[in-house]
C-alpha cells in the first residue's frame, strides 16, 4: 500500500489529464459495447420491415454510426497521445526527484553503490514505470468496463450460459493471479541483472584508457559476456514463464468458445435460445475476451514497472547520513579558526582511521598535513565540510560546531582542490565558472591568470570555449589541476583545502602555482595535504599524521632539527633513497 500511495501521488499534478483520459476510456468502451446491441436491435426491429422503410432509415442510422465512430476517433487519439504525454511527464517528475535525491545522498552511499546501477534506475526503470503509469489505470479501467458491461448484456441474453461462462472465467482469473505471484521474483531479478550489465558497461568505458594500456580488452569482453549472459538467462526464465502463462490463458479462451458452442447448441435444441441470439452472444464474447487478453498481455509491462518502481522507492527512502539539523544556522563572517576536539572516525565497520584527534588551526594560518598514505590526512579534511560526520568528538569553525551550521553555507566557505581532479563535459570556461555561479568572463579570465593557465588557454584554437572532452580527456594532468585551482581562485573562499594540489605539475608550473597559492592563502585558513615536501616548507605549521594519530608538529626548521619522522621523509626526497 505504501508503494501504491507513492505511485498515485505522481498523478496529482495531472489530475485533469488523468480524469479526462478515463472519461474518454468510458466513451470508447460504451461505443464498443453499444455496437452489438445496435446490431441486435436493427436485426429484430428494422431489417424485418419492408424495403421502403429500411431505405428511409438506413441513411440516418449510417450518419449516427459515423458520428459515433468520429467521437471514438477523438477519444482514442486523446487516450494514445495525451495519455502517453501524461506518463512521460510523470516519468520526468520521477527522474527529477530521483536525481535530486542522488544529489542529497552522502558520500557513504556512493562508497557502497555503483554509478552504472544508479543510471539504470534513472533511465531504464523509469521508462518502464512511465509505461505502467499510462497504460496501467487505463487498461484496468477500460478492461473492467468492457468485462462488466459485456457480462451484464450476456446475462440479458441467456443467464444459464453466462453463469457457465463465469465459472470458466473465474478459473482463468485465479490461474492468472497465481502465475503473476510466481513471476514477480523473476522480473525483479531481471531488473538487477540489467543494472549489472549497465554497471559493467559504464565501468569499462570510463576506464577504457586503463583497459587498453594493459591490453585487457579480452578480459573486459569476458566480464561483459558474463553479466550479459546472466541477464539473458534471467530473460529466458521470464519468457519460459510468460510462454506457459500465455499458452494456458489461450487454452482457457478457447475453452470459453467450446463452452459457448456446446451449451448454446443444447439451449437451441431445447428451445430456450434463438440462433440470432447466439450470433449476438458470440459478438459479446469477443468483447468479453478482448479486455481479458489486454490485461494478460499487459502482465509483463506491469511486472517490469512495478519492480522498477520498488527500486525507485527504495532509493527515495534512503535517508542521507548528513543533513541540516533542525534550526541550523548559516555560517557568516568567517574568520577561519578551526578546532578538532577529540575527533574519531571509521569508514563503515573498518578499523578507526582517526582516534581522538585534537587539533587547533588559527585563523589565517597555513598548516600542512604530511605522513604515510592511509594515515587519515584526507579523512581529516573530508570531515571539515561534512562529507562524512565524525563518530565522536566535534569540529568547530570560529567556535561554532559545524553540525549546527547549514551544509550550503559551510561548503560555500570552503574551497577544495582535490588530488583526483574532475572535469565536467563542456568548455574550459564552463569548468572554471563552476567555482562561482554567474561569474563574468573577466572574473573567469582573472582566475585563470592567477592559476597560471591563461596563456595556455589562449593558445587553444577556441580559447576559453575549447571543449575539454569527457573528464577533461583532452587536457594533461597538470592542465586539469591548474583549471581546478582556477575554480578555487574564482570561488575565493575563506578556508582552503589543498589535497595534493600541485602533485601533477612539472617543476616550472609548480613554482608558479606555489606563488599563486601563497597569494591566495593570505588572510585565509589553509590546510595543505602534501607528499612533495618542497611545497610546504613555508607553512606556519607542519603536522605529521600517521595511523597512530598526530606524531609531530612544528615549523619545517623545528621538525628537521628534531630528526624525527618528518626529517626522515624529507631526507628521503632530497638526499636520495640510499
Amino acid at each position: 500500500m505504501n508503494i501504491l500511495k507513492k505511485f498515485i501521488a505522481y498523478y496529482k499534478p495531472y489530475k485533469f489529464l488523468f480524469y479526462f483520459d478515463m472519461f474518454c476510456a468510458i466513451i470508447v468502451s460504451a461505443i464498443d459495447l453499444a455496437f452489438p446491441q445496435i446490431l441486435n436491435y436493427l436485426a429484430k426491429n428494422l431489417f424485418t420491415q419492408d424495403k421502403e422503410t429500411i431505405l428511409h432509415a438506413i441513411g440516418f442510422i449510417g450518419l449516427a454510426l459515423l458520428a459515433m465512430y468520429v467521437l471514438k476517433y477523438f477519444c482514442q487519439y486523446f487516450i494514445i497521445s495525451w495519455g502517453h504525454i501524461m506518463g512521460a511527464k510523470m516519468e520526468t517528475d520521477m527522474r527529477r526527484d530521483l536525481f535530486n535525491h542522488f544529489q542529497k545522498l552522502s558520500f557513504s552511499y556512493y562508497d557502497k553503490n555503483n554509478t552504472g546501477e544508479m543510471m539504470s534506475k534513472l533511465v531504464v526503470d523509469l521508462f518502464d514505470i512511465s509505461e505502467l503509469a499510462h497504460h496501467g489505470p487505463e487498461n484496468v479501467f477500460i478492461s473492467t468496463l468492457k468485462i462488466v458491461g459485456s457480462f451484464a448484456l450476456l446475462m440479458l441474453i441467456n443467464v444459464k450460459m453466462t453463469l457457465i461462462l463465469l465459472g470458466v472465467t473465474l478459473i482463468m482469473v485465479l490461474f492468472t493471479i497465481y502465475k503473476n505471484v510466481k513471476m514477480a521474483p523473476s522480473f525483479a531479478d531481471s531488473r538487477i541483472k540489467i543494472a549489472a550489465v549497465n554497471s559493467g558497461l559504464q565501468d569499462s568505458l570510463a576506464g577504457i584508457r586503463v583497459v587498453k594500456s594493459f591490453a585487457n580488452e579480452n578480459l573486459e569482453q569476458e566480464k561483459f559476456r558474463k553479466s550479459n549472459h546472466q541477464f539473458l538467462e534471467s530473460k529466458v526464465k521470464i519468457y519460459h514463464l510468460m510462454g506457459g502463462f500465455h499458452a494456458w490463458n489461450s487454452f482457457f479462451e478457447g475453452l470459453l468458445y467450446v463452452v459457448i458452442i456446446v451449451s448454446g447448441g443444447l439451449f437451441i435444441a431445447d428451445g430456450t435460445l434463438e440462433i440470432s441470439d447466439l450470433a449476438i452472444y458470440v459478438l459479446y464474447i469477443n468483447l468479453f475476451i478482448n479486455p481479458i487478453d489486454v490485461l494478460i498481455n499487459y502482465t509483463e509491462a506491469f511486472q517490469k514497472g512495478y519492480a522498477g518502481f520498488k527500486r525507485f522507492v527504495e532509493v527515495l527512502e534512503t535517508e542521507p547520513d548528513i543533513v541540516d539539523k533542525e534550526g541550523a544556522i548559516p555560517l557568516s563572517d568567517v574568520k577561519g579558526e578551526i578546532r578538532y576536539n577529540n575527533v574519531s572516525f571509521r569508514y563503515n565497520d573498518d578499523a578507526k582511521v582517526l582516534d581522538n584527534v585534537s587539533l587547533t588551526i588559527g585563523a589565517g594560518q597555513t598548516i600542512a598535513l604530511v605522513g604515510p598514505s592511509g594515515g587519515g590526512k584526507t579523512t581529516l579534511c573530508s570531515l571539515l565540510p561534512r562529507f562524512y560526520d565524525a563518530a565522536s568528538g566535534s569540529i568547530t569553525i570560529d567556535g561554532k560546531d559545524i553540525r549546527d551550521l547549514t551544509l550550503e553555507s559551510l561548503r560555500n566557505a570552503i574551497g577544495i582542490v582535490q588530488q583526483d581532479v574532475y572535469m565536467f563535459d563542456g568548455s574550459v570556461k564552463e569548468n572554471i565558472a563552476y567555482g562561482k555561479a554567474g561569474a563574468t568572463e573577466s572574473e573567469i579570465i582573472e582566475a585563470a591568470q592567477k592559476a597560471n593557465i591563461h596563456d595556455f588557454i589562449m593558445s587553444l584554437d577556441e580559447g576559453y570555449d575549447t571543449y575539454v572532452g569527457e573528464r577533461g580527456v583532452r587536457l594533461s594532468g597538470g592542465q586539469k589541476q591548474r583549471l581546478s585551482i582556477a575554480r578555487v581562485f574564482l570561488k575565493n573562499p575563506p578556508i582552503l583545502i589543498l589535497d595534493e594540489a600541485t602533485s601533477a605539475l612539472d617543476n616550472d608550473s609548480e613554482r608558479y602555482i606555489q606563488k599563486s597559492l601563497l597569494k591566495l592563502s593570505q588572510n585565509r585558513t589553509t590546510i595543505v595535504i602534501a607528499h612533495r615536501l618542497s611545497t610546504i616548507k613555508n607553512s606556519d605549521e607542519i603536522i605529521v599524521v600517521t595511523d597512530q594519530g598526530i606524531q609531530e608538529r612544528g615549523s619545517h626548521k623545528q621538525l628537521i632539527e628534531r630528526a624525527g619522522i618528518y626529517a626522515h621523509y624529507y631526507n628521503m626526497q632530497f638526499e636520495g633513497l640510499e
